[in-house]
Parts: C-alpha cells; sequence; structure tokens
C-alpha cells in the first residue's frame, strides 16, 4: 500500500446482491487514479464460496485490498438482526452499517459506506477526502425525506420528526469514525427499540437521522443521485443511486434503457456476471413461486 492514506469503504450485503457489490466496488476502481490506496470493507452474510471467488477476483484485476467480514459469525450482528424490525425488501443486513464502528479495526480513522445499488463513475477520492468540518458525517438530502418519515399526508411520526429538518439519504455515507462512535449509534438503537420508536420509524436510515440531526455535513447531489434515471445522465452525476423499481441490471432496463447509464453499468459488472446474476435472480422468482404454491 502506499504512503499516501488509504481510502477505505464498506459495503454490506448477502449472497443474493455479490453481484451488484462486485460493479460498485469495479465502478469504484474503474474511475479513481488512487487505486493502489483502495481498501474495501466487505461485511457479508449467506455468502456461497463461488461467489466469494467472483468478489475476490476484483483484487486480480486492481490492486486493492479486501477485508472480509462473516456477519453470520458475528454474535452483535445476529443478535440486532433477530430483534429488530424486519426490512422485508432488504433484509435486514441493512443494520450492519450501524456498527461499523465495531466491525472495522482500530486503525481504520474514517471510512466511506455505499449501499451495493450504486455506480460510482467519479474519482472517489474527492469525496473521501472532503473536509468533514467539524461534522460526524456527511451525506446527501434525500429528495423524498420529508415522505420517508411523515408517510401519507406528512402526518406520521410528527412526534418524532420535523418535515422542516433536511433528512440524509443513508446509502452514502462518509463517516468520522471516532465520533460516530462517541455518538453511541447502537446505544442509541436499542434505546429507540426499547420506547418504540424503532417499531415505527424506517429501519436504520430513520435511526441515522435521529442520530445525527444537525451533525452532518450536507453534499451536493452529484455524490448520491436518487432514484437515477435516464435524464441523470446530462447532469454529469458522480454516484448513481439506483433507488427506484427498475434497477440496471434487469435486462429490459438495459434494453429500454430506463435508468441512468444502463448499458455502462452491464460491461461495469462484465457481460459474464451480469448474465449469470440474471439467471441468478430468475431461479430465485421460480424458487419463491414454488414454494408459495
Amino acid at each position: 500500500m502506499s504512503s499516501v492514506p488509504a481510502i477505505h469503504i464498506a459495503l454490506t450485503f448477502d449472497d443474493n446482491f455479490w453481484a451488484p457489490a462486485y460493479a460498485t466496488m469495479r465502478s469504484v476502481c474503474l474511475f479513481t487514479k488512487r487505486k493502489q490506496d483502495l481498501v474495501f470493507h466487505l461485511c457479508h452474510r449467506t455468502l456461497s464460496p463461488g461467489h466469494h471467488t467472483d468478489l475476490a477476483a476484483i483484487a486480480d484485476e486492481f490492486p486493492v485490498h479486501l477485508r472480509w467480514y462473516d456477519l453470520d459469525q458475528s454474535e452483535m450482528f445476529r443478535d440486532v438482526a433477530r430483534r429488530m424490525p424486519e426490512n422485508r425488501r432488504l433484509s435486514n443486513i441493512v443494520y450492519a452499517r450501524l456498527m461499523l464502528d465495531q466491525l472495522l479495526g482500530s486503525e481504520v480513522e474514517r471510512v466511506l459506506y455505499l449501499d451495493c445499488d450504486m455506480l460510482v463513475r467519479d474519482d472517489i477520492a474527492a469525496l473521501f477526502d472532503i473536509d468533514l468540518r467539524g461534522k460526524a458525517i456527511a451525506a446527501v438530502r434525500d429528495t423524498m425525506g420529508a415522505f420517508i418519515a411523515g408517510g401519507r399526508d406528512l402526518k406520521n411520526n410528527r412526534d418524532i420528526f420535523d418535515a422542516a429538518d433536511y433528512y440524509f439519504n443513508a446509502g452514502m455515507v462518509l463517516i468520522d469514525i471516532a465520533k460516530w462512535r462517541e455518538a453511541d449509534v447502537i446505544g442509541r438503537m436499542e434505546e429507540a427499540h426499547r420506547t418504540g420508536v424503532m417499531q415505527r420509524i424506517y429501519y436504520d436510515q430513520d435511526l441515522l437521522n435521529l442520530v445525527f440531526k444537525d451533525n452532518w455535513l450536507k453534499l451536493d447531489w452529484r455524490w448520491n443521485t436518487i432514484d437515477a434515471r435516464h435524464a441523470h445522465e446530462g447532469l454529469d452525476p458522480a454516484i448513481l443511486h439506483y433507488t427506484g423499481e427498475r434497477k440496471p441490471w434487469g435486462i429490459f432496463s438495459t434494453m429500454l434503457q430506463t435508468v441512468a447509464f444502463a448499458r455502462l453499468y452491464r460491461h461495469v459488472m462484465t457481460n459474464e456476471l451480469f448474465y449469470r446474476f440474471a439467471r441468478h435472480r430468475w431461479r430465485r422468482w421460480w424458487m419463491k413461486r414454488l414454494r408459495l404454491g
């Protein structure tokens, strides 16, 4: 590793998201000059040996470092995932990012968390090196934040959230580990669970907005372009975040260009992995329906 400080990046995913995790990592590598400084912290669960091999191959193409964290072996994660409200769409892997300060090594002072439904197309070093100006984290305002927190007619949870407060999307968060640790995120989660707040809010993202209220740096929208559509291509986004129903790994999304940079995404994932992931998703789709039958 070079004498320049490492760029620490954390991803959390389960076995059904191994290919998008690979695409996110590869996009980071492709669009930075500081490839040799990249350290990927891969927090995973239910990862099959074959998919582990696919992910590890990133180090054959680029001079990056990989650190693996098997969440299935983490008593802390298993306990949290078992007790906290279940995220049926994303699974309780979402809670893993709350404990990054406890999972990562003590030498990590700053880490960039990225969701695995992202495509990076600008130099990640420019984001990682941003001056946090004394804040614990940096993030991008969520364009749907008021609705996420307030729900229909923006009436829900008014005793918890104020729609006038800026609300960030937690898919990309630049973290000062020491300040994150001082905030006692897991302790705040446990308190919210005891008081019934966790049962009412939008999982970890709402919790992080409560914990870091007025203690986060608002970044330009380019660094987390939410619900990335085809029209965003002309605006030169730095990170595409595919939060909508259509994903860039969908065959028809790629053919019809319904999401931003769909064709680029396919080749970042690589054609071989893209079509293998498509077959994997079809198998899962049929298995779910056969079980229902």
